[in-house]
C-alpha cells in the first residue's frame, strides 16, 4: 500500500513551472503598475507632517475633548449618534411596506419587479451624493443628514428585508389556516415571529454603517463631527483633531459592543 502511494507521488503532475510563470506574470503586472504612479506634489516636508498628524492624535486636546458646550467633542457625537438613530428607524420603518410589496413570494411578479427597481434605484446613488442633494433643499444642518441617512438605508435595508421574508417558512402559514385563523392571526403568529430577529438584526447593522457614514457626510455640511474635523486638518490643528478622532473611536467601539451583544441575542433567542 504505501509502495503505490509513494509510485502514485512520484507520478504526481509537475506544476512548478505553471506556478513559476503565474508569478512572474504577477510580479510584471505589478511593477508596470507600479510605473503609472504619480509622485507629483510630494514635498521633502511629508514626513514631518506625517509626524505632526500622529503627535496630534496621540496628544489630543483635552479642552476640546471634555468641551460640553456646542462646539465640543461630547456635543457634536451625540448629534452624530442622533443622525444615525433616526436615519435608521425612519429607514427601517419604511422599509417594510417597500419589502413586503418587492416579495415575489407575496405579490405579484410585475408589482416585485417594479419594487426591486426602485430599491436598485436607491442604492445605485452614493450617500455623499444624497447629501449633496439635501443640503440644496433644506439648507446645511442636522436635517439634511437625517434625510441621507434615511434614502441611503431603505436601499439597503429593504434588499435585506426582501430576503428575510422571501425565506419564510410556509408551512407555519399553512398549519395556522389549517386551524381557521384569521388574516391578522396568522401576520401576528406566524409572519411576525419569524421576521422580526432578521428585521432587527438587519436594523442594528445598518446603524453601525450609519453611523460612520454621519461623520463623511459633516464634509458636506449634513450635521455631525465630520465638519469640525476637516475644517481642523485643514487648519493643521493636529490636536484638535486627535481629540475628534479620540471620540469618534471610543464611540464607534461602545456601539460596537452594544450592537453585537444586542445581535447574539437576537440570534440566540
Amino acid at each position: 500500500m504505501n509502495k503505490r502511494i509513494e509510485a502514485a507521488y512520484e507520478q504526481r503532475p509537475r506544476r512548478w513551472v505553471f506556478e513559476l510563470v503565474v508569478a512572474l506574470v504577477v510580479v510584471a503586472l505589478l511593477i508596470w503598475s507600479g510605473s503609472a504612479v504619480e509622485t507629483a506634489g510630494t514635498t521633502q516636508n511629508g514626513a514631518k507632517i506625517a509626524w505632526n498628524i500622529l503627535a496630534g492624535i496621540f496628544h489630543p486636546d483635552t479642552d476640546l475633548l471634555f468641551n460640553l458646550t456646542k462646539q465640543g467633542v461630547p456635543y457634536l457625537l451625540l448629534e452624530t449618534i442622533c443622525i444615525a438613530f433616526l436615519g435608521t428607524v425612519v429607514g427601517a420603518i419604511i422599509s417594510i411596506p417597500l419589502a413586503f410589496l418587492s416579495a415575489a413570494n407575496l405579490t405579484p411578479k410585475p408589482v416585485a419587479f417594479i419594487g426591486r427597481i426602485i430599491i436598485m434605484a436607491i442604492r445605485t446613488v452614493p450617500a455623499f451624493v444624497y447629501g449633496l442633494m439635501f443640503i440644496r433643499v433644506t439648507g446645511p444642518g442636522a436635517f439634511a443628514g437625517l434625510l441621507t441617512m434615511s434614502l441611503c438605508s431603505v436601499g439597503m435595508v429593504s434588499k435585506m428585508y426582501i430576503e428575510a421574508i422571501e425565506d419564510l417558512d410556509v408551512r407555519v402559514l399553512e398549519s395556522l389556516d389549517a386551524e381557521g385563523c384569521t388574516t391578522w392571526q396568522k401576520i401576528r403568529y406566524g409572519i411576525l415571529p419569524q421576521l422580526m430577529p432578521n428585521f432587527a438584526s438587519t436594523a442594528i447593522y445598518r446603524f453601525d454603517i450609519n453611523l460612520r457614514d454621519a461623520t463623511v457626510l459633516g464634509l458636506v455640511g449634513a450635521g455631525g463631527i465630520g465638519a469640525p474635523l476637516i475644517f481642523a486638518m485643514n487648519a493643521y490643528r493636529w490636536e484638535e483633531a486627535g481629540a475628534i478622532l479620540a471620540g469618534l473611536i471610543v464611540l464607534v467601539l461602545i456601539v460596537e459592543w452594544i450592537s453585537t451583544k444586542i445581535r447574539v441575542k437576537l440570534a440566540r433567542g
